[in-house]
């Protein structure tokens, strides 16, 4: 029994040094807490924040730059015997704030990356007078330091939902990328998002030695270890900074969008979104303020409306259709069909104004036709001979869409870009059964039912049929500096159909400028090509154009879409010839800087719906 009781408690005590010295061993050498606490003790580690890049527009303006602000850091750790009331009277909040947000450096779900020896961001963006009035109490503050950084500053007031801003890490962006800890900066919109790598820069860093009481005695020996920041990649946009201000103006009161884009490059030389807001706003600690006044506007200013708002493109699209019926010899150009008041079948009609009856395809173009087009799908989704189903006719008719750029994201460089929807066979089987026809679906012909496109879709459009067959993927960014741009924005995407067919259309919405429904983008300067579009709503009808200039070797393409603004000549065509008239000549002629002073004047009532 004695025996037996003497092996249980040897046992016992060698179970107790086995366990101290699994222990010991993993503090020395597994765990780094002890490391990161002598560490902390000997040196300070103070990251060094590069310069963002800066931005200009395609002729050399400064958009965007930086300039000097100051975050204060704290280490808790090393708050000993604090002041907080001093503290916060220095730096203008209350104890309740202070308060709040020592929970929320700690608080490891909002703030992943936190340890008590390591510097965490305390309050952010100081400006030059705060950081100079608390530097100088700074030595009362034990554990609190100052870190230079910058503040993005916007030199105008637009183009606010190209560029983006600026804000303060979540922590998803923490945990997705272990570049970034708490208290970074990150774009957060537009192209300060979409190009957020090489903006950031690479950081650096600066190690500070410390004495046994923590006062700083200068760098690791003479910053042997030190590394400097490398400064972000600067960016050249393709936005022509006067073009988006004449944009910008003309869109005031107004709902909607405009798009212009070079046809041979793909550049995107303005792309307004109305209601839009000033980019200086949201900077610095005033941010989320006015991030959540903007996201509470019924008007929905935050809403980048030229690549995320989807529309019916109204006749704008009966261009796509014309091209498709030609290639798939459908129609030719001689092709004549009636139009007695619209498109009647039985008891189905789908109206129209009054012209000339029957015409042929090119005074179709012009006129804006909507009985031609009815007919066209209809004869197309109904030959048998040519395909052997309804279904199959269908899935050719979205295959020709879709090569035009239709249905999908285009992929330009901004965040956010919707798909518009074009419809294909399966999704009326679903709907209608599988016993449905042209009929069932005529509306689609004329950009309506249920065809959406984005303002940008309908001006990459006008573009591919400037360049009488293909598109280059519209694109913000020219240059980055130091590196070539994605090969994505130098390929060109040929569509379905021929050069030829395309001339035919060509010569379709030289013809409605002339004499048809785009009559006012006419001028003395160069031949304008355009195409109308009133777009149906259960308001007032939205106000439509697409167009681009010249003829031959076009500059420009240009897609205006104005919500409730009723017929395309109303807002479309004006509008988007002064676009065409300030790029090409690079200044508006005397009347039509008054012209567009008059249009900036005026407003559209929307009432008190939300957009």
């Amino acid at each position: 029994m004695y025996s037996n009781r003497k092996y249980v408690l040897g046992f016992i005590a060698t179970g107790i040094v086995l366990v101290y010295l699994v222990r010991l061993f993993t503090l020395q050498l597994m765990s780094d807490d002890f490391k990161r606490n002598a560490d902390s003790n000997a040196f300070l580690k103070r990251i060094q924040y590069p310069a963002r890049g800066a931005m200009r527009d395609r002729t050399g303006k400064l958009l965007v730059y930086n300039q000097p602000a100051y975050d204060i850091m704290v280490v808790m750790s090393e708050m000993n015997d604090v002041d907080t009331l001093d503290l916060c009277e220095s730096l203008g909040i209350t104890r309740e704030i202070f308060d709040q947000r020592m929970e929320e450096i700690k608080d490891r779900n909002r703030n992943p990356g936190y340890s008590s020896y390591t510097q965490q961001l305390f309050m952010n963006q100081l400006s030059a007078e705060e950081f100079s009035t608390f530097q100088e109490k700074l030595f009362r503050f034990p554990g609190f330091y100052i870190q230079k950084r910058s503040i993005r500053q916007y030199a105008y007031p637009n183009a606010a939902h190209i560029l983006g801003d600026v804000g303060e890490v979540s922590p998803a962006d923490i945990e997705a990328d272990d570049y970034y800890q708490s208290g970074d900066y990150i774009g957060k919109l537009g192209v300060e998002r979409s190009y957020e790598k090489q903006l950031r820069g690479e950081k650096g860093v600066e190690i500070l030695l410390r004495d046994a009481r923590g006062r700083i005695k200068g760098n690791y020996q003479n910053g042997k270890f030190d590394r400097a920041p490398i400064p972000g990649k600067n960016l050249t946009l393709s936005i022509d900074l006067e073009l988006q201000q004449l944009g910008e103006r003309l869109m005031q009161g107004k709902l909607g969008s405009i798009v212009a884009i070079e046809p041979s490059t793909g550049e995107v030389l303005c792309m307004v979104s109305s209601p839009t807001y000033d980019p200086r706003i949201m900077v610095g600690r005033q941010r989320g303020k006015n991030n959540r006044i903007l996201t509470n506007d019924p008007m929905k200013p935050l809403l980048n409306r030229a690549i995320m708002g989807t529309y019916p493109p109204g006749s704008t699209f009966k261009t796509s259709q014309a091209l498709t019926f030609l290639e798939e010899g459908i129609i030719t150009p001689q092709t004549s069909y009636p139009c007695s008041g619209g498109f009647r079948f039985g008891r189905l009609k789908v109206g129209c104004h009054g012209h000339a009856s029957p015409i042929p395809l090119i005074p179709t173009i012009a006129t804006s036709c909507n009985g031609y087009f009815c007919w066209g799908l209809y004869y197309m989704l109904g030959n048998r001979k040519k395909y052997a189903t309804v279904q199959e006719a269908m899935t050719t008719w979205k295959d020709y869409m879709v090569s035009m750029g239709f249905g999908y994201p285009l992929g330009i460089d901004l965040p956010g870009e919707k798909r518009g929807l074009i419809p294909n066979a399966d999704f009326y089987d679903k709907h209608l059964g599988k016993s449905w026809s042209a009929l069932s679906i005529i509306s689609i012909a004329i950009g309506q039912g249920e065809v959406t496109l984005t303002p940008l879709q309908i001006a990459n459009l006008g573009a591919t049929i400037a360049n009488r067959g293909y598109y280059i993927t519209p694109h913000v960014v020219k240059e980055v500096q130091g590196e070539e741009i994605d090969t994505l924005y130098k390929t060109r995407h040929y569509t379905k159909v021929s050069r030829q067919n395309y001339e035919t259309v060509v010569a379709g919405m030289r013809q409605a400028v002339v004499g048809g429904t785009c009559r006012s983008a006419n001028n003395e300067w160069y031949e304008v090509c355009g195409k109308t579009g009133t777009a149906q709503n259960r308001g007032h009808d939205h106000s439509v154009f697409m167009g681009f200039a010249p003829r031959e070797n076009p500059q420009i393409a240009v897609a205006v879409y104005v919500e409730n603004g009723g017929w395309g000549a109303t807002y479309g065509v004006p509008f988007g010839a002064l676009i065409m008239e300030k790029f090409i000549n690079g200044k508006l002629s005397e009347a039509s800087e008054a012209k567009a002073e008059a249009f900036a004047n005026r407003t559209i009532n929307y009432g008190n719906s939300e957009r």
